[in-house]
């Protein structure tokens, strides 16, 4: 086996549980050739990774999009990525697409063993599958390792892992630097939105702004930390409710960052807060600590692995309905988010303070 390709066309989060499958193969084969396809806004985060050689950052959803603004550009584009694809003659691909149009590229492009899930009857192209309704009962990561069987690989760990480009770094440093960051100043990030992937219904997965503010607050007058509030320009309104609340006690720099940026940012923090979403996996890759806050969505299957974990606490109420995220369906929620509203700013406090080491913070 010389050439892997991964096949992943999903968020933040999906791409990194990933991870723990590229070590296991560079350790099971270390001349191989790994390829990572996956979306424009994902791949500059995959780039510079020291054991992907090939990023292909093009996803069937980057063509439809280019396609609303010009049909003619989407085509070239997805041409152009065939060819790349052919022209590398990958021998295996792990696709965790679920959708068949990857397999089938996949097999056009000459790609012999094409291994994934088999959801819905879509992995009518893989040569090697296993069979999928949902991810249920054990982690994301624990699924995607099953395919390493087909490769005869015995996976030794799970662990994610994240490497800060290394052009970021110096980006990073200046902006910190210019927001009143200094060298071995605390500090805390908090990932105040998220789960963009859910579109209109990313705030079922976001714990209310006001709680967020609050626990501004309290980490910044009670544990002499500085705050920080972290995401994208999507994230900007959600900030500036939070910004509103809290005054001086954060320093917001949503949206000031590119993604590379992001993680040169979250590699510098002591802890941070989100919601389920990329930033809280990208910093359990980075080896940073967490409170995470999950609603509907089940943290044994999406959080930070393995659970149990104690660099990372995972603060959930379920009210009898939760979690309503099942088999990659989102039922309507009849109880007013009362799964993530009912998580209390003094539970999130008090596990920050367990995991910076200021149990008594109170006192």
């Amino acid at each position: 086996m010389k050439r892997v390709i991964f096949i992943n066309p999903f968020g933040i989060g999906d791409v990194l549980f990933t991870t723990a499958l590229i070590s296991q193969i560079k350790i099971a084969y270390p001349d191989s050739f790994l390829g990572y396809w996956c979306n424009e806004r994902v791949g500059p985060l995959l780039e510079g990774q020291p054991l992907i050689d090939r990023v292909f950052a093009f996803s069937r959803g980057d063509a439809k999009r280019i396609a609303r603004r010009s049909r003619l550009e989407s085509i070239r584009r997805s041409l152009a990525l065939w060819s790349e694809l052919r022209r590398f003659r990958f021998d295996v691909a792990l696709d965790f697409s679920l959708d068949h149009r990857y397999s089938l590229i996949a097999k056009t492009t000459g790609i012999k063993r094409r291994i994934g899930f088999n959801y819905k009857g879509r992995g009518r192209f893989l040569t090697d599958k296993i069979n999928l309704t949902g991810y249920c009962g054990k982690h994301v990561i624990e699924y995607y390792l099953d395919l390493l069987g087909f490769l005869d690989i015995i996976p030794k760990s799970g662990e994610i892992k994240l490497a800060v480009p290394q052009a970021e770094e110096g980006g990073a440093r200046r902006l910190l630097l210019a927001s009143g960051i200094k060298e071995g100043d605390s500090i805390v990030g908090l990932a105040i939105g998220g789960g963009a992937s859910w579109g209109k219904e990313a705030t079922r997965k976001q714990w209310p702004p006001e709680s967020f503010a609050k626990l501004a607050e309290m980490l910044n007058l009670k544990a002499a930390v500085k705050v920080l509030l972290l995401g994208d320009d999507a994230d900007r309104p959600v900030a500036a409710k939070v910004k509103a609340a809290a005054g001086n006690c954060v320093i917001d720099l949503t949206g000031k960052t590119s993604l590379g940026g992001l993680a040169a940012v979250i590699a510098k923090l002591a802890l941070l807060v989100a919601n389920d979403g990329g930033p809280l996996h990208m910093a359990a890759a980075l080896g940073i600590k967490t409170v995470s806050l999950f609603g509907p969505v089940d943290p044994l299957a999406y959080g930070p692995y393995p659970s149990g974990n104690k660099r990372h606490i995972v603060l959930r109420k379920s009210p009898g309905c939760s979690p309503c995220y099942n088999n990659f369906r989102l039922a309507v929620c009849s109880g007013d988010n009362r799964c993530l509203k009912d998580i209390s700013v003094q539970e999130a406090f008090d596990a920050a303070g367990r995991l910076l080491g200021k149990v008594n913070v109170d006192a």
